[in-house]
């Protein structure tokens, strides 16, 4: 298969599956011409790849998850500690995304939203106003 083929069937684009191939997450084949030709294991690889980026895995924890998926001798606790791990980086996010929730609607709540000029977003974006 050629990068456009790989690129329709994987869903991720030829950009995206050049810089796979220049860290070495992949290695097609070249034919002759010296053009890239795709294995349907790359294809696999790829389709791995995009899924584990898809759910926030770092590049490392892909290439981590990558070489245990490859290796029959893995054990499966190595896989979980490395998805718990991403597990409590997400958690941590939508813990700090849940906390500037609250407080930017608390902020807009208070706003009048009127044509007068206070307004206690922009007050507290300057450090003016009361903190939440």
């Amino acid at each position: 298969m050629n990068i456009g083929e790989v690129a329709e069937r994987s869903g991720l684009p030829p950009k995206t599956i050049r810089y796979y191939e220049d860290i070495g997450l992949v290695r097609p084949q070249r034919s002759g011409n010296g053009y890239r030709a795709f294995r349907e294991s790359d294809l696999h690889k790829l389709a791995f790849l995009g899924r584990a980026r898809a759910l926030g895995f770092s590049i490392e924890d892909c290439r981590t998850l990558l070489d245990l998926y490859e290796d029959e001798g893995r054990e499966s606790a190595q896989v979980k500690a490395i998805a718990e791990e991403h597990l409590a980086v997400i958690d941590d996010k939508i813990a700090q995304l849940q906390s500037m929730r609250g407080t930017l609607a608390h902020l807009v709540r208070s706003c009048h939203g009127d044509d007068r000029p206070d307004c206690p977003i922009l007050s507290d974006l300057s450090g003016s106003g009361s903190r939440s």
